[in-house]
């Protein structure tokens, strides 16, 4: 068993090295502590040369959590947020090391500079006039008296431009703003101020930039998100006003004028949006009514109403309702002439109507506006066709059927036609040659458009039955000859065609 003074003598002999370890690890304390604040300003200064800011903030974060004190610290990382563009993180580390060390000149110029960005001019004349009484370098005085003189010429400037906007100046207001905005880059005020210029003066794509800026320049601009929003909404995209409407309920689900202007432009983008999916879906005619309903929701935006007819034209007119179609899409060209969507929409029409030099023109100016425009040139070129085609023969018009006829329906017409135009019912020499001619242009219509691959070559402006349209002479059918006076020849049981009627 170990005595007790057998330990107090150990203790007793190893006393004073201990007190002496003890002593220096307190004095390693304080020498590590400020060291550390130093070696983390120094490799900071050497990250930010090196242009590796975001590890040189991290010692300058050290340094100063180090030592709250240290106006160099402050200032070194005020420099980081410069350069990496955070000014507004930069500013209250410049008044800190103004605070802690008052005499700092660069300092207070660089604040001076940030606060006139800013638009804060009265604050930024006084850190100039200060840096001037101070003891400053050549450099330094000559910047700030030159950055004196612009925020005395801005000061001027504003005053006027407030004038001006009041006065409904609006151009002469909005060109001061810019000389402003060149200088107070940063100026929410001046630029909200400019945005309303260019809302009184219409250039709506000017004020979305300087309203978008203040979004980002102040934090809760809610004011800016709502106005954004209208504007969008006035212009007709009603997408950007929705994204723009959630902006401003996101910092303020309470805030009155965008709640109300958020429901109205929720329930007319929902409605866009369900008469489109009807399109996609061909269900033409719920779409147009869909349509009727975005006018109902929205009378006094010029931009909804001619949008909500211009895909009522192009629904009718997919949906093969051409002269509806005509008619509402000549609407939106009232209002719109160089609208290439109506245009090629009531083109589409025409050529339903057989009405081909309209839509050739249709196309046409189509084609003048949008000019690689793959439906344009098919379409166009298949109106030339068909009107090319109806100057020769054409079989439904023989048949007196609509384009988009079935075949039940095509054999119905030429039934009743075979039967009104048999060359029999005829004693008249003259008249049964007319009635052996239209009989066989009866025959052949029917058997071009029962056909399904003659009729889609007819369709593309090939006539099947004229050896001059054919290339490679496929389907030549030779029907000239007539019918050799019909002597006891039945063109209903022989001949190049077997034709059986049902005549009960």
């Amino acid at each position: 068993m170990v005595s007790i003074n057998h330990v107090a003598h150990k203790v007793l002999t190893y006393m004073p090295f201990v007190l002496v370890l003890i002593d220096l690890r307190y004095e390693g304390v304080t020498c590590g502590r400020d060291g550390s604040v130093e070696s983390h300003l120094e490799m900071g200064k050497k990250l930010l040369a090196a242009g590796q800011l975001a590890d040189a903030l991290s010692h300058f974060h050290a340094a100063v959590d180090g030592d709250p004190k240290n106006y160099m610290a402050y200032y070194r990382r005020a420099t980081v947020y410069l350069a990496m563009g955070k000014s507004k993180s930069a500013l209250p580390d410049l008044s800190r090391v103004i605070e802690l060390k008052p005499d700092f000149t660069s300092a207070r110029l660089q604040r001076g500079n940030l606060l006139l960005k800013q638009g804060r001019l009265d604050e930024a004349e006084s850190d100039f006039k200060k840096v001037l009484k101070s003891n400053p370098s050549d450099k330094e005085e000559k910047e700030a008296q030159s950055q004196l003189t612009k925020s005395d010429e801005i000061q001027r400037l504003v005053v006027q431009a407030h004038s001006n906007f009041n006065s409904r100046d609006y151009m002469t207001a909005a060109a001061q703003l810019d000389t402003i905005i060149e200088t107070c880059v940063w100026d929410v005020t001046s630029r909200e101020l400019r945005a309303e210029c260019f809302i009184q003066m219409g250039e709506m794509g000017k004020a979305i930039s300087d309203l978008k800026a203040t979004s980002k320049l102040k934090s809760d601009n809610t004011q800016a998100f709502y106005k954004l929003s209208s504007i969008y909404y006035n212009l007709g995209d009603h997408e950007m006003s929705l994204n723009e409407v959630r902006e401003c309920l996101k910092l303020d689900p309470d805030h009155k004028q965008c709640y109300s202007h958020y429901k109205q432009v929720k329930k007319l983008n929902k409605q866009i949006q369900s008469a489109e999916e009807l399109i996609q879906e061909q269900r033409y005619e719920d779409a147009v009514s869909k349509y009727e309903a975005v006018m109902k929701t929205e009378p006094n935006v010029h931009h909804y109403s001619l949008h909500a007819k211009e895909r009522i034209c192009h629904a009718l007119s997919q949906g093969q309702q051409a002269s509806r179609a005509i008619s509402v899409c000549s609407e939106v060209l009232q209002s719109e002439p160089e609208n290439v969507n109506a245009l090629k929409d009531r083109a589409e029409a025409y050529v339903l109507e057989e009405q081909y030099e309209e839509a050739i023109k249709d196309y046409e100016t189509a084609g003048q506006h949008s000019e690689n425009d793959r439906q344009v040139k098919e379409g166009l070129e298949k109106a030339q066709r068909l009107l090319k085609q109806s100057q020769k023969r054409d079989y439904y018009k023989i048949l007196g059927v609509k384009r988009s006829a079935q075949k039940k329906e095509i054999i119905k017409a030429y039934r009743k036609l075979a039967q009104q135009w048999h060359p029999d019912n005829f004693q008249d020499p003259e008249d049964k040659k007319k009635a052996e001619k239209k009989f066989i242009d009866i025959a052949q219509a029917k058997e071009v458009l029962t056909d399904p691959e003659m009729r889609t070559k007819f369709d593309h402006g090939e006539d099947p039955m004229d050896p001059e349209s054919q290339q490679g002479g496929h389907h030549h059918h030779n029907f000239q000859g007539g019918f050799q006076g019909f002597q006891g020849f039945n063109p209903f049981g022989s001949g190049p065609f077997n034709f059986k009627f049902n005549f009960n």
